[in-house]
């Protein structure tokens, strides 16, 4: 098996690698700020703090829904090297409105930029796997998916940190975020020089031709349709939605979880963000060693149980929670409360088994297809991912509305697991 982190010593994968860390870096960065602003220095009340997270999240992710058919049309047509420089480029001009929203805390500004960074995310996530086959041996891809994986969750941790440490309180209790402002403009700069040397990697020269289709439903719907009718890769997109779904309802509603459930404050927020992205790190290349880089959908199955019970397990420590007190808790009277450490612990432990849940999928996508149709692939992944992620949202936020609380959408995680859990059998036992 190959060693993975030799990959981070050459030019066909440390630049790409740097890029999409960058990018991840701030899109959380800036996610993580715009949303403690909001929660914690304008908002006040706990509906309307939740309503906004699962809005955020849904508005964000939109763009991949409406978006990928031609991003991925886009990647497989043209040089994705130089769509990574045209993307990095407008990245930068996004954080400009980004750090104007911060600077101004004004909530149009910040959720335009949001929405704005959801269609950077929707052109550049088909050629962060895509081109991976391209530039990595057979042999590779796996430890490839595995490291961009952990590097998109490293860049998480990073964002999420830096979100809540930038964004600071006045003496006079209000918030501000001055620094946040200048660290996406920072960010966004380092990514664009860093995608500047990711290597050329043109359609294949032996690629069928295919017609550019730019109406955007009948796109999508031709993309999805042609992909979906392979049973291996619809398990494989339908297993992966299920994972992001139940994501996209767990990071909407850790900061309104910690603040109204918990009450703990921010830094406790930014802990518990931080320990869901190193666990799914962790999960990440833990697999790629447990599979010795073989493609395999072999460990999925009981990694969507372990999710399971680890939420279950969440759900039941959070319940059994002392009602929150007028002073919200900072992270030293957290951890030092009965059963906080335990719940952090299970905040490990779903993001690890999620890891190892997700990575041999995407792996599976990019390696089952020709190389001449892998972007289109991600992004028909993409289109059903998004789709579910924000049914999952607006499912959350209607609930929210009619009085369920955020400690019981985990039981909405819980049974989403078991579903999952089965197609990844499925999978497995159609292609091992």
């Amino acid at each position: 098996m190959q060693n993975s982190v030799h990959l981070l010593k050459t030019r066909r994968f440390l630049p790409l690698f740097a890029t999409q860390f960058c990018g991840a870096l701030n899109d959380n960065l800036f996610r993580t700020s715009m949303v403690m602003l909001v929660i914690y220095g304008i908002y006040r009340d706990a509906t309307q703090e939740a309503t906004f997270s699962a809005i955020a999240g849904a508005l964000f992710i939109l763009p991949f829904f409406l978006l990928s058919a031609l991003a991925g049309q886009l990647a497989d047509e043209r040089d994705k090297a130089r769509i990574v420089r045209i993307v990095k480029s407008a990245e930068i001009a996004i954080m400009l409105v980004g750090a104007a929203g911060l600077l101004l805390q004004s909530v149009p500004l910040l959720l335009a930029a949001l929405l704005a960074m959801g269609v950077h995310s929707t052109f550049f996530g088909p050629i962060k796997y895509a081109i991976l086959p391209q530039h990595l041996e057979e042999g590779e891809v796996l430890a490839g998916t595995g490291l961009v994986e952990a590097g998109t969750y490293i860049g998480i941790i990073g964002g999420t940190l830096l979100g809540g440490v930038l964004v600071l309180q006045r003496p006079d209790g209000s918030f501000h975020a001055e620094w946040a402002a200048g660290a996406v403009l920072l960010v966004a700069l380092i990514g664009r020089v860093s995608g500047h040397f990711v290597p050329p990697a043109p359609p294949a020269p032996d690629a069928p031709p295919f017609h550019f289709d730019w109406h955007i439903i009948r796109a999508s719907r031709t993309l999805v349709s042609n992909t979906l009718h392979i049973p291996r890769l619809f398990l494989a997109i339908i297993a992966i939605s299920f994972f992001w779904a139940m994501g996209a309802v767990l990071t909407a509603q850790f900061i309104p979880l910690v603040k109204n459930a918990l009450g703990a404050d921010q830094s406790v927020a930014t802990l518990f963000l931080a320990v869901f992205s190193v666990g799914v790190a962790i999960g990440s290349v833990a697999i790629n060693r447990l599979l010795g880089g073989h493609v395999s959908a072999k460990y999925s199955p009981a990694a969507a149980i372990a999710m399971g019970l680890f939420v279950l397990d969440l759900f039941r420590r959070v319940h059994g929670w002392p009602a929150p007190d007028e002073t919200l808790r900072d992270l030293g009277a957290f951890v030092a409360m009965p059963n906080g450490w335990m719940i952090v612990f299970d905040l490990l432990g779903v993001a690890i088994a999620g890891g190892m849940f997700v990575v041999p999928l995407y792996a599976f996508l990019t390696t089952t297809v020709p190389k001449s149709e892998t972007a289109r692939t991600i992004a028909a992944n993409n289109i059903v991912n998004s789709g579910m992620m924000v049914a999952a949202t607006l499912i959350l936020t209607v609930a929210v509305q009619m009085g369920v609380t955020v400690a019981d959408s985990l039981l909405i995680v819980a049974v989403a697991s078991l579903p999952a859990a089965w197609l990844g059998w499925k999978l497995h036992r159609a292609c091992d």
